[in-house]
């Protein structure tokens, strides 16, 4: 008997925050941010837009890391803000000031699949932290952590790019498209 394929419902996409505010006043999480989030975000245009065998592909959502406010969903209404994440300890800063791993950790739980492209100290953390479960993961991160991705059954992708490039883009849209 052939075994019957499993349509991916939900994906979650992870970066973190910008330098670069696109807005002065209110916006959502997903219009704030430019500069190294944009490829990110085209990423999850493509993924929100896809269909296959007449019905959509996948339900897609994204969601910032941001330096003021611990992890926001993409569509949560956010403000400017001046001091944006840079380096590792500003990453630990957050982590005990917001607790986004915990976020993290959480949220996840209610996803099939989720596409992780933050920095290298910013991954390192959440690896140590186990904030994601064994399997679900696909991780666009330095060369040092693709062993560590292997052992917990994630799929490694060497970061290109600002923080995703397109031949990893076309990837992740190609491995949800056959998982889908």
């Amino acid at each position: 008997m052939k075994e019957k394929k499993t349509h991916l419902k939900s994906i979650l996409v992870i970066t973190n925050d910008s330098s670069v505010f696109l807005k002065s006043g209110l916006a959502t999480a997903f219009e704030m941010f430019g500069g190294r989030t944009e490829e990110i975000k085209k990423l999850v245009a493509r993924l929100d837009t896809a269909s296959k065998d007449g019905r959509k592909m996948c339900d897609v959502s994204y969601g910032v890391i941001s330096s003021r406010f611990g992890f926001v969903p993409g569509n949560y209404i956010i403000t400017k803000y001046d001091d944006v994440m840079a380096k590792k300890a500003d990453y630990e800063r957050v982590q005990r000031e917001k607790d986004y791993l915990g976020q993290l950790n959480k949220i996840s739980l209610y996803f099939d699949r989720i596409v992780v492209c933050v920095p290298n100290d910013m991954f390192a953390m959440m690896l140590k932290d186990e904030t994601f479960r064994h399997g679900k993961v696909i991780a666009v991160t330095g060369l040092a952590y693709e062993e560590e991705c292997k052992k917990r059954d994630w799929i490694f992708l060497e970061r290109k790019g600002a923080r995703l490039g397109k031949e990893n883009s076309d990837k992740i849209f190609n491995m949800i498209e056959e998982e889908s």
